[in-house]
């Protein structure tokens, strides 16, 4: 993330006086703020003065609520990858539909959500690992982490598919859901690239059409 400012810890000093709002509002603020370019731009193209200027806050006063860039980015990661895993669980959890239905809703909202912001943003997920070489090391094993988790999620529901005869016994739930989220991941990018739906719509009756094709078996 670009910025004219030395990457480097600051003491946090006292609280902006022109600052009207609470600490942890603000902060939150810049979270927030810093989620939403993010998803539509990379890392190190992004700089920190124009996440501030976005919620309102004076351009020193980053390391008053951050101890640095990175630790900033820290904190994106954490705060996506616990956003995704609640809407994941959203629809992964609804008993009300089959497991492989869940799934698709699952998918349709997402297509849905990427189309009502014209395909600009993607997963800040994803968007991070593609300049991973550029990112501070310690992003590697926490973007690791949240794939990790968002895979276990995808794993337990196919588990539940499995058990209602959906998904054939003899596949592997935890290979699945690793290959779902790598092609997914791709998919996303070509349907930034293309500004369309259709590379998540390719990709998932693809998915499909694997699993049914063995459930056929």
């Amino acid at each position: 993330m670009s910025t004219h400012t030395p990457d480097r810890p600051r003491r946090r000093g006292r609280p902006p006086k022109d600052s009207a709002r609470p600490y942890a509002e603000t902060r939150n603020a810049l979270i927030q703020a810093g989620l939403a370019v993010l998803t539509e731009k990379g890392y190190s193209s992004v700089g920190i003065d124009e996440i501030l200027r976005s919620v309102g806050v004076p351009k020193g006063s980053f390391y008053h609520y951050f101890k640095s860039k990175e630790v900033f980015g820290q904190e994106l990661i954490s705060a996506y990858g616990l956003y995704f895993a609640r809407k994941l669980d959203r629809f992964l959890l609804d008993d009300s539909l089959s497991p492989l239905t869940r799934i698709r809703h699952f998918v349709q909202d997402a297509s849905q959500g990427m189309a009502r912001h014209d395909f600009r943003r993607g997963c800040l997920i994803g968007n991070l690992g593609q300049e991973m070489s550029l990112l501070p090391e310690s992003f590697r094993a926490q973007l690791k982490e949240v794939f990790e988790d968002w895979q276990a999620r995808t794993a337990s529901c196919l588990r539940d598919a499995q058990a209602c005869g959906e998904v054939a016994a003899t596949l592997d739930p935890d290979q699945l859901a690793e290959w779902f989220w790598t092609g997914w991941e791709g998919a996303v990018l070509r349907a930034k690239l293309e500004a369309s739906s259709e590379p998540l719509e390719r990709f998932t009756e693809g998915f499909f059409q694997l699993l049914q094709a063995h459930a056929g078996r």
